[in-house]
């Protein structure tokens, strides 16, 4: 990717996309973003948006023709080499309380933006995917297998997405890179295990409810190894349609190991009480491994293991709930 390209970012306010927007600025990329602020916070763009090269416009990425009168004023200066697609429901259960959220908020978004990348000929889509779409395998998730039967909407949404993208390549895209990641832990995070846990002992300091029994184990991977890869497989993969799994090689982390890591960093005399069962929630997928030798194979490799990336994620995340009033 080189560094004068110009990118429209979706979810740039979220955990994520805000992430990845410093480091399209470090590599002296011109950004738009866009953010609904369902969940993303303005806050987490209070540094990139001291760039001038950096611009910030709350929008809905479902309401196409405001889309794309946006796109149309924005590439009058210089036209957008490429979209980041993150813009979706991060919130899982939100998702099973709620089938519509994922329907409109992780579908439609994807299939929205597509209109509006056609109309205006932006021909390069990178777009996070999970490893959701997979539901319960047997083996280590790899790429290339299947069938693929989903147990959420967010994972049945992704998937879905992914066809859309396939079908777009395949009509009038250049070239698409789908990222699918694992649990991604950091800070600026606005859910998730972690974060939950945090905001529980800040509530009631002298005990952590849990779900599940604690053995449900998963590879957790640090935002910053995150953006590291995806940056690294744009620049690298060079097919019409490029898929990688993003991950740990060979490590997971327990549930027990996140609730026992958060306590100790923010309230140490606390009891851990777990409610019992292997999962945690409908939809959740208790147990996986995943296979990333394809992203090896690229050239790349994470630095930190899932306990590390952890370790640096609950003191980051305890660190910013502490602050929160």
């Amino acid at each position: 990717m080189s560094t004068q390209t110009k990118c429209l970012v979706t979810g740039a306010a979220g955990f994520i996309g805000s992430h990845l927007i410093d480091r399209l600025l470090e590599r002296g990329a011109t950004v738009v973003g866009i953010d609904n602020l369902k969940l993303g916070r303005r806050e987490n763009l209070a540094q990139a948006l001291t760039n001038p090269r950096c611009k910030f416009i709350q929008a809905d990425v479902n309401d196409v023709p405001a889309l794309s009168r946006l796109v149309a004023e924005e590439s009058q200066a210089a036209p957008f080499d490429m979209a980041w697609h993150l813009a979706a429901n991060s919130d899982i259960r939100a998702g099973v309380a709620d089938p519509d959220v994922d329907l409109r908020d992780t579908f439609l978004t994807t299939f929205n933006l597509l209109k509006v990348l056609r109309e205006h000929r932006i021909l390069q889509v990178a777009f996070a995917s999970t490893s959701a779409i997979y539901g319960v395998q047997p083996t280590a998730l790899v790429e290339n297998m299947g069938p693929l039967f989903p147990i959420s909407n967010y994972g049945a949404m992704k998937l879905a997405s992914e066809a859309a993208l396939s079908a777009a390549q395949e009509s009038f895209l250049k070239r698409v890179w789908i990222f699918r990641f694992p649990n991604v832990v950091g800070s600026r995070a606005t859910h998730g295990a972690i974060y939950d846990f945090a905001l529980k002992l800040k509530k009631n300091p002298a005990e952590l409810e849990v779900l599940g029994d604690g053995s449900q184990e998963k590879p957790y991977f640090h935002v910053a190894d995150l953006i590291d890869a995806m940056l690294f497989i744009v620049d690298q993969a060079r097919e019409p349609l490029n898929f990688f799994n993003i991950g740990t090689v060979g490590s997971i982390t327990t549930v027990r190991y996140l609730a026992e890591t958060v306590v100790k960093c923010m309230s140490p005399d606390a009891s851990i009480r777990y409610t019992g069962g292997s999962r945690g929630w409908v939809g959740d997928v208790p147990k996986f491994s995943y296979s990333v030798e394809k992203l090896k194979q690229l050239g790349w490799s994470p630095r930190l293991t899932s306990n590390q990336a952890v370790d640096r994620a609950v003191a980051e995340i305890v660190a910013e709930v502490s602050r929160q009033k």
